[in-house]
């Protein structure tokens, strides 16, 4: 293994981690430069990005909403909005096909007001009336924001109001003259993952540095917040110390005097209230002495109690959920007077609604397609139990319904035009056989009829990693720019994601790392088994944790591939704990400063790995100056590393766009044509199937 014991000292390209210094930046640029001349170059590009910005910027996409106040608001972006607007309109007039929207605020307008690069952060409303919100704004796309509070009556920033200054935090509304506020409070008060570790209680008209101390987390500690559930009759204040992305102190603050209690939880659950109910939700198995005896709830479930008998030591728990071997839980809702399960069984949707009445549960499986992604997000949690369901899959167009519980009858409000004709094209599920025999499936999405002649030119993506299942999705930008073309796209439900729940996860959590690597090799080599592709025909694709994946696969497997793209990736684990917010990742990875630990995490790591000796298919690098989680440094220094050991490959960076890579539709489409426009070149113009 090359460069197994790089130390900081010794990197010859640590200088590429300073974001804003010259050299670092004209490094980028001349990269920059490099890449678009050959792709930007090429005939095809021009067309591909004018069609894929078409599709950014249809207006015939779906506005999603969620209500408040009345209104339901919606952010926007299209050819005339580049950074986007924030709007809004009624339920009855959203339920037309041409809504009549009013603008409350205009991004492109205030960002040339304020010569500032403001991209949407999102807006925290004050409940329940919704005639003030709090507005986070986002310099360049990067995860750090600034707050401040904005009147929905007269649409215009509060002068005086709760404003912050830039920095990775939170602030919630407690009642209209007090909020929530955890962020940069100066040295000292944020963790070594670079997010906030003091909340603290802050009253109109009084001085930031004057609020009160709510609660204090730990240096090495991830996070901590604070929020209010405003529920009418279940009115209760939250404080969560995040220990880190798995484990975590959940307390309930007395609003007179501010003392914390604990609700005694396992560390690694995640703990909720919907109104008079407490749920957990199990990361492991736990066995607790109950009213009726002791039980032992497993790993993946979700247990509901009451929670004024919970606090006060009960131990009643009903089981919501249990997850078999093919189904796990993918998220919770609630309306009014139900709970909404969004369960995934064998990497397809199911949803479940379940009320709580005269002291039992009753459960009811609602009648929605079976095959694809739904999604499910209440109107208004507390005043309605209509919700808004979303129907799509990778050949489907998302379709838009108003639900209500108790009832399978649905409203389309909204669908998505088709942005390619997907009637030439069938939807497979397969499963590969991984290094230890466990089965892992994907799906394939070609044209039907193809020969199983290894010729076909394939896309597999994948991610594993936190917990996140990759589900069926329709993407008019994979289709026109991949799919029309002739390409095959697959993605991989490896170890590492939700897809199963947390033992998936966990299968591939630190020392079993190397699991969600073997998967995704695994998949690889049984879509040239099947005839699908060829190994020179076989592109690979992830980004953040999914970049970290396909530079694992690069550098262990590289015969297996005919081109990367890499996105947003952390490459050099060596270091990672140490740039922007990586410490909060150690809970997924290790830490490598600890010799038992890097001795596992130095066998994967992309930058340690590569070899001049070794033959590597071609890699595009994409990030952004402006990532403030992942450092472009990771891609930068790959790419410089590489190159210096004589390998051909292709560097790209945008100035703006934080994690996401892209901050409005103008650079989506660029770095999308880019994308494509190389796997094409690399997988359909220069390759020829190996025999």
């Amino acid at each position: 293994m090359e460069y197994d014991k790089t130390t900081t000292q010794d990197d010859p390209w640590l200088w590429l981690e300073e974001v804003d210094a010259g050299r670092a930046l004209g490094w980028v640029e001349a990269n920059n430069a490099r890449t678009e001349a050959e792709l930007a170059g090429r005939q095809d590009y021009a067309a591909l990005r004018t069609r894929l910005k078409a599709i950014l910027d249809s207006k015939d996409k779906i506005p999603y909403v969620r209500l408040h106040g009345g209104w339901y608001y919606n952010f926007w972006r299209d050819a005339g909005h580049e950074r986007g607007i924030w709007r809004r309109t009624t339920p009855e007039e959203y339920g037309k096909p041409a809504p009549r929207w009013d603008t409350v605020l205009d991004l492109d307008l205030l960002a040339r007001q304020e010569h500032e690069s403001w991209v949407w952060a999102g807006a925290s409303f004050l409940k329940p009336r919704g005639e003030r919100c709090l507005v986070s704004l986002s310099r360049g796309g990067g995860d750090a924001h600034v707050v401040r509070e904005f009147d929905l009556e007269r649409l215009a920033f509060v002068d005086d109001g709760f404003i912050l200054p830039e920095a990775k935090g939170s602030a919630a509304w407690i009642d209209r003259d007090t909020v929530f506020v955890a962020t940069d409070f100066g040295p000292g008060s944020m963790t070594d993952s670079g997010y906030p570790r003091i909340v603290k209680e802050w009253r109109r008209g009084a001085p930031l540095a004057d609020a009160r101390v709510v609660h204090e987390a730990r240096h090495d500690d991830l996070a901590i917040s604070a929020w209010f559930d405003y529920t009418p009759g279940h009115e209760h204040q939250f404080v969560q110390r995040q220990i880190d992305f798995y484990s975590s102190e959940l307390f309930v603050r007395d609003p007179a005097g501010g003392a914390l209690t604990r609700v005694d939880k396992p560390v690694d659950a995640d703990a909720f209230t919907v109104r008079d109910q407490l749920l957990i939700r199990l990361r492991s198995d736990w066995t607790v002495a109950g009213t009726t005896g002791t039980a032992t709830w497993p790993q993946g479930a979700l247990l509901a109690a009451p929670f004024a008998g919970f606090m006060a030591g009960e131990r009643a728990f009903t089981a919501l959920f249990t997850p078999t071997d093919t189904s796990s839980l993918e998220d919770v809702g609630a309306t009014r007077d139900a709970i909404l399960l969004t369960v995934l069984d064998k990497v397809k949707n199911r949803v479940v609604e379940l009320r709580h009445a005269d002291g039992a549960w009753r459960r009811r499986e609602v009648d929605a397609p079976g095959m694809g992604a739904l999604g499910v997000a209440a109107v208004d949690d507390i005043e309605s139990d209509q919700y808004f369901l979303t129907v799509t899959d990778f050949l489907t167009p998302s379709s838009l319904y108003l639900a209500q519980t108790g009832s399978d009858v649905r409203t389309l409000l909204k669908s998505m035009p088709a942005f390619f004709d997907a009637a030439p094209y069938t939807v497979s599920q397969f499963e590969a056989a991984s290094k230890d025999g466990t089965a892992v499936p994907y799906f394939v999405v070609m044209r039907r009829g193809l020969a199983a002649d290894g010729s076909h030119p394939a896309l597999l993506y994948g991610y594993g990693g936190f917990e996140v299942s990759l589900t069926p999705f329709y993407s008019g930008v994979t289709g026109a720019a991949w799919l029309e073309r002739g390409g095959i796209y697959v993605l991989a439900n490896i170890r590492g994601g939700g897809e199963f729940g947390p033992r998936w996860h966990q299968a591939a959590l630190k020392e079993r790392r190397q699991n969600a690597f073997d998967d995704f090799l695994a998949v690889a080599e049984d879509l040239a088994a099947r005839g699908f592709t060829s190994p020179s025909r076989l592109g690979i694709m992830g980004g953040s944790n999914g970049g970290l994946l396909v530079g694992a696969a690069l550098t262990q497997r590289p015969e297996l591939f005919g081109a990367v793209v890499c996105q947003v990736p952390l490459l050099d684990m060596r270091r990672y704990h140490e740039l922007l917010a990586g410490a909060s990742w150690m809970g997924e990875y290790g830490d490598p400063d600890d010799p038992d630990q890097w001795a596992y995490i130095g066998k994967y790591s992309p930058y340690h790995r590569v070899s001049p000796r070794q033959r590597y298919p071609r890699v595009l690098f994409t990030t952004s100056t402006r990532d403030d989680r992942v450092h472009p440094g990771h891609a930068r220094k790959m790419a410089a590393r590489m190159r210096e050991q004589g390998h051909d490959v292709l560097y790209w960076e945008n100035t703006e766009g934080g994690h996401a890579g892209a901050a409005n539709n103008e650079q989506t489409a660029t770095m999308w044509a880019l994308t494509y426009s190389f796997l094409w070149q690399e997988l359909a113009e220069k390759s020829t199937p190996k025999t």
